[in-house]
């Protein structure tokens, strides 16, 4: 920490941001001793060449032209590169929060050096950054997309299913059953489109394309409030552009306006 670099300062929630500024340039640029040596500065990567710190704080300083902001709120800003920063640092900072002591003994723990670990000195557990990985699936039949809504969207909202990855379940078999599960329809040819960090709080999102195989849609009251097949002609409203189930959606509705059934192009 001896040379100038980005923060990313976080308090109750939202980021210091400098809204009037473009790409990495949103967080503060600051030089070195802005915050002395604080033990819990994590390094989260580099912006724009420099490094970038991210810090919890009780209360922001005092930068002409900040604003506190929602992490959501950074893509809009500044882009995808910036938020996947962002992103990561809010991530580590709620590992590092969270993981203040033993799981094992209860005894307080310390970061490791050389590694991204929470180390117990009594027992020495290591408590790394959780990564939770949730399969989404956008089903095709034919000229339809099903789409599903969950009680938590924004309203009239609706996207691709998806749910959380058990342990011992392949993506491939958790993807089955969480389509089973949340609306009843049995799926086929399930094919990889992409992944995205997601960090509300930290999962990492996998998502996939599949046919239609059968049955008959049932919403799963406590997880879907409502789910439908939709024609690119009078879809509902969709995701915002900052998560993966909207590119997933305009992935597969530039494949239908190509008139090649069967073939979808990444995005």
């Amino acid at each position: 920490m001896n040379q100038p670099a980005y923060w990313i300062l976080r308090c109750e929630h939202r980021l210091l941001a400098l809204p009037g500024k473009a790409s990495a340039d949103i967080f503060p640029l600051l030089p070195a001793g802005t915050f002395g040596h604080p033990e819990n500065a994590l390094y989260v990567g580099e912006l724009n060449g420099q490094p970038c710190h991210a810090l919890d704080v009780e209360a922001f300083p005092e930068i002409p032209g900040s604003e506190p902001t929602p992490l959501r709120a950074v893509f809009s800003l500044a882009g995808a590169e910036t938020f996947a920063v962002a992103g990561r640092a809010t991530q580590l900072l709620d590992w590092r929060r969270n993981h203040r002591f033993c799981g094992h003994c209860g005894t307080p723990t310390i970061l490791k050096q050389g590694e991204l670990a929470m180390q117990c000195p009594n027992c020495g557990l290591l408590a790394y950054p959780r990564i939770s990985p949730a399969v989404m699936v956008l089903v095709r039949d034919g000229e339809k997309l099903l789409l599903g809504r969950s009680p938590h969207f924004k309203p009239g909202v609706f996207s691709a299913l998806a749910g959380f990855v058990e342990a011992g379940e392949t993506l491939e078999a958790c993807a089955a059953r969480e389509v089973r599960e949340e609306v009843g329809v049995e799926i086929r040819n399930l094919r990889y489109f992409d992944s995205q960090p997601w960090p509300f709080p930290n999962s990492l999102m996998v998502a996939f394309f599949a046919d239609y195989a059968g049955g008959t849609i049932t919403p799963e009251p406590t997880e879907i409030e409502a789910a439908d097949w939709f024609p690119p002609e009078a879809l509902p409203l969709l995701p915002e552009p900052i998560s993966i189930a909207r590119r997933l959606i305009e992935a597969a509705l530039r494949d239908m306006a190509s008139a090649k059934p069967g073939r979808v192009e990444q995005a």
